[in-house]
């Protein structure tokens, strides 16, 4: 008797385990298919919201150059004081309007954020500033307009709009434009040649002796954009300071890089 009660209860614990098992097996494969639909629809909905394009970035513009703050001595050389180099960005936002604006391809709102020196350069103090469009490609930036992590854009539909604060057009007719300042890269650095023989701008990097690899910079960030339907697009953004280009270098003064590129905004879900 006593070992029919040993047999008993050795088939009710194989009976239980393979029932906790086979459980488990179904539980995993229900989870798995859960987790295989939920995935299934994102795709869907990613390729519903993404199946053209709203907006785009297809031109970046940059002017990059170099200016200083100096005084003269009395035998004719003089001293730097703050040798700046500057690049000025231009990111010009396509909407694929084609004449016709609408609230999915207009602008509510313009948002530069998670703002990354991914690559730093080895001198001087890198920092972004907004830069008044009319002021792209001279040495002027407003230093109470840094950017630090992001930046906010308001937006218009007036006729006419002032460049001094950031802000955009809703029908994307002007361009992002912030400006890349690299300060302090020499101080107090004296240039034994004539005054007339200097120009503020590239060419005093080489008459500075600083090489071009140790100015080099590379910046991230995410635009966002928000449309008068009030949906989310985001693009991610990875810019090289550009220094040279195929035919000249900033050792030449400054230099202009029309870049094509192919960024696209893609839609947020809503959930």
């Amino acid at each position: 008797m006593h070992k029919k009660k040993i047999i008993f209860y050795l088939i009710f614990f194989i009976s239980i385990m393979t029932f906790i098992y086979l459980s488990k097996i179904v539980y995993e494969d229900i989870s798995y298919k859960i987790r295989q639909n939920n995935n299934e629809r994102s795709v869907y909905e990613f390729i519903e919201n993404n199946s053209s394009d709203i907006f785009t970035i297809n031109k970046i513009t940059y002017f990059s150059s170099c200016n200083a703050t100096s005084n003269v001595n009395s035998n004719s050389s003089f001293n730097i004081l703050n040798l700046e180099q500057y690049t000025d960005v231009a990111i010009f936002i396509n909407n694929h309007a084609d004449e016709e604006l609408t609230l999915e391809n207009t602008l509510k709102s313009v948002k530069l954020s998670n703002i990354t020196f991914d690559l730093r350069p080895s001198i001087g103090t890198p920092a972004l500033f907004y830069k008044d469009i009319n002021k792209f490609a001279k040495p002027e930036y407003d230093k109470n307009q840094e950017i630090i992590d992001s930046i906010d854009f308001a937006v218009s539909s007036e006729d006419e709009i002032s460049y001094e604060t950031p802000i955009l057009y809703n029908n994307c007719a002007n361009p992002i434009t912030f400006t890349y300042v690299n300060s302090n890269i020499k101080d107090n650095y004296t240039l034994t040649e004539n005054v007339s023989n200097i120009s503020y701008d590239g060419s005093l990097l080489k008459k500075c002796n600083i090489t071009l690899n140790s100015l080099e910079c590379k910046i991230s960030f995410v635009i966002t954009i928000v449309n008068n339907l009030d949906e989310t697009f985001t693009c991610p953004i990875i810019l090289q300071i550009p220094l040279s280009t195929d035919n000249s270098t900033l050792y030449d003064g400054s230099l202009v890089l029309k870049q094509d590129v192919n960024y696209k905004f893609i839609k947020q879900s809503n959930n």
